[in-house]
């Protein structure tokens, strides 16, 4: 079955198919035209590069924006991040709660709660009355 599409497509009138389609897209392709004119903007508008004449120095290093760091403000900035790093590090980095009772009893109270306000459809936010 694959040899006689093969045939269809590559010889004969399959050929001669393919050759019309080319045609007509060309045809089509050919007569049409568009008018570009307005579509960009005039060249005496756009300001784009502009031919001096000579090429760039590139020996001549760029001028930077901003002053840039000397070894001893680096090491003066580093020595504050390395002591910031040890006092937060020497805090163990747990969080210090003063009434650890408290947040149980939240902790054991707020899920039925919160299922008390979804099964009552009412907001606490909008409504203060809501329990």
């Amino acid at each position: 079955m694959t040899i006689n599409i093969g045939e269809t497509v590559f010889s004969g009138t399959g050929r001669f198919c393919r050759m019309g389609a080319a045609v007509v897209l060309l045809a089509i392709a050919g007569c049409s035209s568009t008018n570009i004119e307005g579509a960009a903007p005039a060249a005496s508008l756009v300001e784009g590069p502009k031919d001096t004449g000579a090429y760039p120095n590139l020996n001549i290093p760029p001028q930077v924006a901003a002053e840039q760091f000397t070894e001893e403000e680096k090491n003066a900035k580093l020595a504050q991040l390395k002591a910031d790093g040890q006092v937060q590090g020497s805090r163990g980095g747990a969080v210090r709660v003063a009434n650890t009772a408290a947040l149980n009893t939240l902790a054991r109270k707020h899920g039925a709660d919160a299922l008390k306000q979804i099964e009552a459809n009412c907001d606490p936010a909008l409504d203060p009355t809501c329990k």
